[in-house]
């Protein structure tokens, strides 16, 4: 089972060091007690279900394939994970901005969203649901500053302009051997790191499928826990700490015969041109850090914006040959 961090606690000694050694050792945990209302909670879900009932030309009309700053709607199967196919169904939406004239690499992830004309409810309550979890993202960085023996606000300046948040909502359908390309596949999303600072996760109560790798290499099932968020740090923490915290993979079942559910990542993320501080830590925790992992197929970069664009080209390669990326 994931460790359980309570919000209300992270300013006390114990509570804070709950926080660190949660996203040392495993780097994910049910944080519990964050104030985020109930109601808009349910909104949220609600919402993302009558999306996903929609007619599929309704959904197609927001395609992701429309949009050079890879927003909108993928349908089933339309997006890789380690080249192979993700059984799931989503719509990326990002900060609403102008796109900017004759982006070079990373910019072109700045733009406008794709919102269906029919479900205007969709964008009005993704609207509050970003202002409520990115404040509460940025009172989780402090904390994970303080506990870490840095100054509550050093990671501040990253984010105080143009952050470049990332929210996804997806239904995983569930699907019959023979429904996708791969058909022995039971990959939902495939074995993968999250390439921002820190990732809050709202899973449908009842699902099932995501599962964590422990640091002996076995996976650990990660079910939703009443009123807690699935929160897990990405590679930019990683980066921050000289390893001291360690992005972990992670992957979602999809076997044949799972049943439908529904799931909100919200990736907290500085501006794309931000470089994250690296921490100098106190000397009890530098001793324990491992280091930025090396991988030469997944290079680790310190500025946000060159981490984003490595994921989203990998994930999208449709998307990246139309818009010629």
């Amino acid at each position: 089972m994931l460790p359980v961090v309570d919000f209300g606690e992270l300013t006390s000694a114990r509570g804070r060091l709950a926080l660190r050694r949660a996203t040392h050792e495993l780097g994910f945990f049910y944080l519990t007690g964050h104030g985020v209302p109930r109601a808009l909670i349910d909104e949220v879900l609600d919402v993302a279900h009558r999306f996903f009932a929609l007619p599929v030309e309704e959904k197609m009309s927001i395609e992701m394939l429309g949009s050079p700053h890879f927003r909108g709607y993928t349908r089933l199967g339309g997006e890789l994970t380690e080249g192979r196919t993700d059984w799931r169904e989503q719509i990326d939406i990002g900060p609403e901005r102008a796109a900017i004239p004759d982006a070079v690499g990373y910019w072109n992830l700045q733009g406008p969203n794709r919102w269906p004309k029919v479900l205007p409810e969709l964008r009005e309550t993704i609207i509050r649901w970003d202002a409520e979890l990115s404040r509460l993202g940025l009172e989780l960085l402090r904390e994970w500053a303080v506990s870490l023996g840095a100054s509550a606000d050093v990671f501040d300046p990253a984010f105080a302009t143009d952050p470049a948040t990332l929210i996804k909502v997806v239904r995983y359908p569930g699907h019959r051997v023979g429904e996708v390309a791969d058909q022995e596949s039971d990959q939902g999303v495939g074995a993968h790191k999250d390439s921002g600072v820190l990732t809050l996760l709202l899973v449908e109560p009842g699902s099932s499928g995501l599962q964590v790798e422990g640091r002996d290499g076995g996976w650990i099932d990660a079910p939703p826990m009443p009123g807690a968020f699935i929160v897990n740090i990405g590679e930019l923490l990683e980066v921050a700490t000289a390893g001291y915290l360690r992005a972990t993979r992670h992957r979602v079942l999809s076997p044949p015969g799972s049943p439908e559910r529904i799931s909100v990542p919200y990736f907290f993320n500085p501006a794309l041109d931000a470089v994250v501080p690296v921490l100098t830590l106190p000397a009890e925790l530098a001793g324990r850090a491992r280091g930025v992992s090396t991988d030469p197929g997944n290079p680790i970069f310190d500025t946000y914006g060159a981490n984003a664009w490595k994921s989203r080209v990998r994930a999208h390669p449709d998307v990246a040959a139309r818009w010629g990326y």
